[in-house]
């Protein structure tokens, strides 16, 4: 299918009620991080269930999808390429890899980052050079900074804990809160895995980490533990 074909298959879906809740809910009023972002009014599983059935579709088209003004056409062009870097040999998930670096100012939102940023570049970078996560949380932009940070969610699934705790650390005094709810999260998965490796990096770090970060971090701890930490008792 060609990208055209595409959007006039997302559009058959289209809701306007959605679109006006999606709208709220991304923030694209003026100022806030959404800001200027349109919306079909398609929910992410009706999107998901139309990516399984396009997959036959070129790198060229996808791109052409991800240069969309509708949030719903570049989800679906990074659920795709996330589909295809999964079951691609290693020219075209190199390939993808590239495209994906080449328009990260398309991937403009929190859910376009978590759905594809470790299923792409962190499966890219497992058994590469990372040192474009070092760039990248030190970036200007909110979502590349984003990007960087979840990445590694893809290493800290197999318990590789390093870079995701550097670039915590590199991330600790960054004033936006979907940056510090990012941090918290991966925090808060290295615990999953092993609290003990979270619990002497909170240790060290976290009288310094700002609440939204801090709170993410400990969710899933004691309710006691968790009021120590708040408390600054620890």
């Amino acid at each position: 299918m060609t990208a055209q074909e595409i959007s006039k298959l997302l559009r058959g879906h289209a809701n306007p009620d959605i679109a006006e809740h999606s709208s709220r809910y991304f923030k694209t009023g003026q100022g806030e991080y959404g800001a200027g972002d349109q919306f079909l009014g398609i929910r992410v599983p009706d999107i998901r269930a139309q990516v399984k059935k396009c997959e036959a579709v070129s790198l060229d088209d996808t791109q052409l999808l991800l240069m969309s003004s509708f949030h719903e056409e570049r989800l679906f062009a990074l659920l795709l390429l996330v589909k295809k870097f999964a079951k691609g040999d290693e020219n075209e998930q190199a390939a993808i890899y590239s495209l994906y670096l080449n328009n990260m100012h398309r991937i403009n939102n929190w859910d376009l980052v978590d759905s594809s940023a470790s299923q792409i570049v962190g499966s890219y970078l497992e058994s590469r050079d990372r040192q474009i996560l070092y760039k990248l949380v030190k970036s200007t932009n909110i979502w590349e900074r984003r990007i960087a940070i979840i990445s590694t969610f893809q290493f800290i699934r197999n318990n590789q804990f390093n870079d995701a705790l550097k670039l915590a650390k590199m991330l600790l005094n960054d004033k936006e809160d979907l940056i510090q709810k990012a941090v918290g999260w991966m925090l808060r998965e290295i615990g999953k895995r092993d609290v003990a490796v979270e619990q002497a990096y909170l240790q060290t770090h976290y009288r310094k980490m700002p609440r939204t970060m801090l709170r993410y971090a400990i969710e899933k701890f004691p309710e006691q533990v968790r009021k120590k930490y708040l408390a600054g008792e620890t």
